[in-house]
């Protein structure tokens, strides 16, 4: 490919998980129920709605997020992001949004990242975090769906989200907030879930905690996951992660975690119910998600008992696990699942 030139004056070995405005945006408009017109990029900025938007009042609005990457066979590609386009269909059914066909997203995300390509940090030192919306930005009085929508797409170049890799979490199970409902929209990238995860959060980070673990809503004997992160514990050699029941969400990392365990590591994988028991007495305990990647939890605490998981250290298969994922996206071995996407 050509090479395409880091221009930009960033800070790559001090990046965090944080907005920086890139040079562009997509944006496409769905009207009165009609088809999605043809989208544009315009200039990163501000968006204007109604006050009345649908979004705004009611939260009719899913969002994605994904990230592209500089290899080092000097590619730029995007991380499975057919998968993100099945998953935001779903979700925006769910909402009784017109869903973005998936040759279009894809197509959306292809445009915004060649057009920010010198946004994207070196290999090896972070990645242009993408973050498609579609919004009911149509106006509205009264619970119902709006006649027009908003389809968006945004990049910012991110670190780590937590702030080291090398760092094992410290997590609070709570029983004072649930996530999600059995039957709910917790399997969904719908934005509220994300909002009544936010004291939640505020209220651990607090009281030192890193995040929190959420507790099955019909059944609080069983864990559901993190609110950024699925959750995945290693007992004996055997991966273990909670069902998908429909208030888990389907995390394309979650599935990549998988597939790995299996096929490269041959691990057994079981997919169930997890009870808090298992988690405290687990070998080994991490979290994943296309924010997260794959981080070790160390320790963690239930308003009874405080546990300390694998010595508080990174375990071997959670290590192995992420570093075989970033080897895959970053090129240095094969890629056997043919997860990645050239963007050029």
């Amino acid at each position: 490919m050509e090479d395409i030139e880091i221009l930009q004056d960033i800070d790559w070995d001090n990046l965090t998980f944080s907005l920086t405005p890139a040079r562009s945006m997509y944006i496409a408009e769905q009207r009165d129920n009609n088809a999605w017109e043809p989208g544009k990029l315009v200039p990163f900025g501000n968006v204007s709605m109604s006050p009345a938007a649908g979004v705004l009042n009611y939260g009719q609005g899913v969002f994605e997020g994904l990230k592209a990457f500089r290899t080092s066979r000097d590619r730029i590609v995007l991380f499975r992001p057919e998968n993100n386009a099945v998953r935001a269909i779903d979700s925006a059914e769910r909402l009784c949004i017109p869903p973005v066909p998936k040759e279009m997203f894809v197509e959306a995300l292809l445009e915004v990242v060649r057009d920010n390509a010198d946004y994207i940090p070196p290999c090896g030192k972070g990645s242009l975090y993408v973050r498609p919306v579609i919004w009911g930005t149509g106006e509205v009085l009264g619970v119902k769906p709006v006649q027009s929508y908003t389809f968006l797409v945004f990049v910012s170049p991110v670190g780590n989200y937590f702030k080291s890799s090398e760092k094992c979490l410290h997590l609070k199970i709570t029983n004072k907030f649930h996530r999600a409902a059995p039957r709910g929209t917790g399997g969904l990238k719908a934005i509220g879930n994300y909002a009544a995860s936010l004291l939640p959060q505020k209220l651990a980070k607090k009281a030192g905690f890193d995040e929190v673990i959420y507790l099955n809503a019909a059944n609080e004997n069983f864990v559901e996951e993190l609110g950024s992160a699925n959750l995945f514990i290693l007992k004996d050699q055997t991966l273990v992660t909670p069902s998908l029941t429909g208030s888990i969400l389907p995390g394309v990392t979650r599935d990549s975690v998988i597939q790995i365990s299996k096929e490269i590591l041959n691990l057994e994988v079981q997919e169930k119910t997890v009870s808090v028991d298992e988690v405290l007495d687990a070998d080994e305990v991490f979290c994943s998600g296309t924010a997260v990647t794959v981080t070790s939890i160390g320790k963690i605490t239930t308003d009874e008992t405080f546990r300390i998981i694998s010595g508080g250290k990174i375990g071997p298969f959670t290590r192995r696990i992420g570093e075989i994922f970033s080897e895959i996206r970053n090129e240095t071995v094969n890629d056997q699942f043919k997860w990645l996407y050239p963007v050029f």
